[in-house]
């Protein structure tokens, strides 16, 4: 007779923070972005397109900061957990030579649809948040 293992979910808490996923921004990062994306825009690859957009200078595009919290969350949740949900706002340009951090602390978590809650955010190296957010996983 074979027994079947059974899979428990790794422990989660409200309050956990997830380990961040970090970048410095800039055009060698942007141009292989709009490469994958066909998203050679001007504000992203000239400086002075950027601040002619009144920015110091080209800026990195939005969905990137998306991408670094996809990252993240992948991170936190592994190769048998899920994004199932993710939304945030972009509130703050990543300009060049910018380092942008992707974080996120657990806010619920539903035992019995094995699931959490978080808000996550993109930041700066100063701690000023660039694109707040929520986001649910399924937990593995």
């Amino acid at each position: 007779m074979t027994s079947r293992r059974q899979t428990s979910r790794r422990q989660v808490a409200v309050g956990d923070e997830i380990a961040p996923f970090t970048r410095e921004t800039g055009f060698a990062n942007w141009n292989r972005y709009a490469a994958v994306n066909d998203e050679f825009v001007p504000i992203h690859m000239d400086d002075e397109a950027g601040r002619a957009a009144g920015y110091p200078t080209a800026f990195g595009m939005g969905h990137m900061q998306w991408a670094y919290l996809h990252n993240a969350l992948r991170g936190f949740v592994g190769d048998d957990g899920a994004i199932v949900a993710l939304s945030c706002q972009f509130r703050g340009a990543n300009t060049k030579g910018m380092t942008v951090t992707a974080k996120g602390v657990v806010t619920t978590v539903d035992e019995a649809a094995g699931t959490a809650t978080l808000d996550v955010w993109t930041e700066d190296q100063d701690g000023n948040k660039l694109a707040p957010g929520t986001a649910v996983v399924r937990l593995p």
